[in-house]
């Protein structure tokens, strides 16, 4: 009896001690969240500059360093369908001093198209927020003999192989909605990669490659300067920004949707209170409407969520882009 009196006493003493030591480490986190961010906080973009991501991180970047009261930079470690730079971001310290801003691509393609990946980007990432849903849009170069999807489906079928489509790189979802269109029009297309969207639009007006299924940001401007035309969108739904122009759906090629998403990660074991309050931060500056409107203004839609909402939508991506990318046969060492 005693010796359970004794025992019974020893657990409650651990449990105090316990829970004295946990509220200390929770005071010391919740200073710290306090104090943070106590230094610049650099945005690690894996993709090149002038491209969509990088669009939407100095955009976020800008408005983050008003609300964080630090400087806010953004770093472009392009290569490797961002890769490179997610291998760098996991590799932070996991402190919110090191931000990265992810994709589609990086969190939900990636881990199917690599067979070895140099992060793991569930395990090596805690999620933050979505930023934005971005649709991709179907363009071509003025010179080329289409001007319309069936048009395009046309010359394709006449001419197999001689269409090239331009990508910000293999496996990237510019790449695979590409792959997708293949697959529903049943046309044969040749795949040309680059390492980002900006070069790659670059030689589409140079007419190097003939049409490219580009996210929205990064073409738009030249669709309205009538560099590029525009032949369709990816979604399901038609863009409020170019209302006038048909998904690939209705153009011809029925069940046809693919969307980009761009979200915003830190290192995993960054501490919670750091966590909660970047969430915050970036929610709300996603919530300003100069920010709003700069991102709507590049055909992109703002988006924001729970970090545990953002990784429930990962989960789910990772699986329907799987079998884009298993059916594809698209594959990367």
């Amino acid at each position: 009896m005693q010796h359970s009196h004794a025992t019974r006493r020893f657990a409650l003493g651990s449990i105090a001690s316990a829970v004295v030591l946990g509220a200390g480490l929770l005071g010391g986190t919740s200073a710290l969240a306090q104090a943070y961010p106590t230094k610049p906080v650099t945005i690690i973009m894996p993709f090149a500059a002038g491209g969509t991501t990088d669009i939407l991180a100095r955009i976020i970047g800008q408005a983050l360093t008003a609300e964080l009261g630090q400087s806010v930079v953004v770093d472009n470690r392009a290569g490797a369908g961002g890769n490179i730079g997610g291998q760098a971001a996991a590799k932070a310290a996991p402190d919110g001093h090191t931000l990265f801003m992810g994709t589609v691509g990086t969190h939900a393609i990636n881990a199917s198209l690599y067979k070895k990946m140099p992060f793991d980007p569930v395990k090596d990432f805690a999620p933050l927020t979505r930023v934005a849903n971005v649709p991709n849009l179907l363009v071509a170069n003025p010179a080329q003999p289409y001007k319309s999807v069936k048009d395009l489906i046309a010359y394709a079928k006449a001419n197999p192989g001689k269409v090239n489509f331009g990508s910000s790189g293999n496996g990237s979802s510019i790449h695979l909605s590409g792959e997708l269109f293949k697959s529903l029009a049943k046309v044969d297309m040749q795949h040309v990669p680059y390492k980002g969207s900006a070069p790659a639009v670059t030689d589409l007006m140079g007419n190097q490659i003939g049409i490219m299924f580009d996210n929205m940001p990064s073409a738009i401007q030249h669709v309205r300067s009538g560099s590029l035309v525009p032949l369709a969108v990816t979604t399901a739904k038609r863009s409020p920004e170019l209302p006038n122009v048909p998904t690939i759906a209705e153009a011809g090629v029925p069940g046809y949707e693919a969307t980009s998403w761009f979200g915003m990660f830190a290192p995993a074991g960054t501490p919670a209170p750091v966590l909660a309050k970047l969430n915050a931060a970036i929610v709300k500056v996603l919530a300003q409407p100069d920010v709003k409107k700069k991102i709507n203004e590049q055909g992109a839609e703002v988006y924001s969520e729970t970090p545990e909402q953002f990784a429930a939508f990962i989960q789910a991506e990772s699986v329907k882009w799987g079998k884009v990318v298993k059916e594809s046969g698209a594959s990367l060492d």
